[in-house]
């Protein structure tokens, strides 16, 4: 999927959101979990009710390896059903993967050939031979951190060497790698008034967006400060909504709670 594309789905259906299939088998209804593949069924319900809302999806690798070949063989399942049935939503698998060449062109192979992802986000510690392989593959998007929402994000990202924070220095330098146009990054949501400055080096790059609801993140601060002219946002909510119910009415529930944030978008690309 192109940046064009991606485009060109926010503004048919006047949203910028993302929702995060972090599948917690401790959380999900528990009548699924007689189900032959719980996981896969509650992706499914979340998906086929929540679709036409959003724009993204956006497994996080980590709580399907956690239950080892079958959690992986729930993601190829989620993956599969999202690209037959809804092949016009952007896919990430947010694996934040990141090592030498060879190997992270092996890592880029798993997830745009065989498990078909539209992107995949990356840890930039190992500098450009590590991200550079993923970006090499066409119409594929690799989407770094930058500034993340967590606390420990002050521990290295906005330390200064030579008089720049670290996270400012990832972003330039990231600019002139190989197909650099490929690029995306990870900001988080609680972030909002660095906003300003990252988009100063990088005006019109997609910025995931983490943070928003859960975590404390206002999509409107966000907005204010992080939106571009193609918007260059892809909001992720995950906990609020696809737990906004533990029953029987889990994918209804996580219908409303996306419209909310929908709506609030819709608002906003509007003015």
């Amino acid at each position: 999927m192109t940046t064009q594309q991606l485009y060109e789905q926010i503004q048919k259906k006047k949203s910028f959101l993302c929702i995060g299939l972090d599948v917690d088998l401790n959380k999900i209804p528990k009548h699924l979990l007689e189900t032959e593949d719980p996981i896969f069924e509650f992706n499914k319900a979340i998906i086929d009710a929540t679709h036409d809302l959003c724009v993204s999806y956006k497994p996080n690798t980590a709580f399907y390896e956690a239950y080892g070949i079958k959690g992986w063989q729930s993601l190829q399942k989620t993956i599969n059903y999202i690209n037959e049935n809804y092949p016009e939503i952007f896919t990430i698998a947010d694996a934040k993967r990141g090592d030498i060449g060879n190997t992270s062109t092996m890592y880029a192979k798993a997830f745009f050939e065989d498990l078909e992802f539209d992107s995949v986000t990356v840890a930039p510690y190992m500098g450009k031979d590590s991200v550079e392989p993923f970006l090499a593959f066409e119409n594929k998007h690799t989407i770094m951190l930058a500034l993340t929402s967590n606390e420990g994000a002050f521990d290295f990202q906005t330390k200064k060497v030579e008089d720049k924070e670290l996270y400012k220095q990832v972003l330039e330098t990231s600019k002139s790698w190989g197909n650099s146009e490929n690029l995306m990054y990870v900001v988080g949501a609680t972030k909002a008034e660095y906003f300003t400055e990252i988009r100063k080096i990088v005006p019109n790059s997609f910025l995931l967006v983490p943070g928003v609801g859960a975590q404390g993140g206002s999509l409107a601060e966000v907005c204010k400060y992080g939106l571009a002219e193609n918007v260059g946002l892809l909001i992720n909510s995950s906990r609020g909504i696809i737990y906004a119910s533990n029953g029987t009415d889990f994918a209804e529930k996580a219908r409303l709670e996306a419209l909310k944030l929908q709506t609030e978008m819709s608002g906003i690309i509007s003015k």
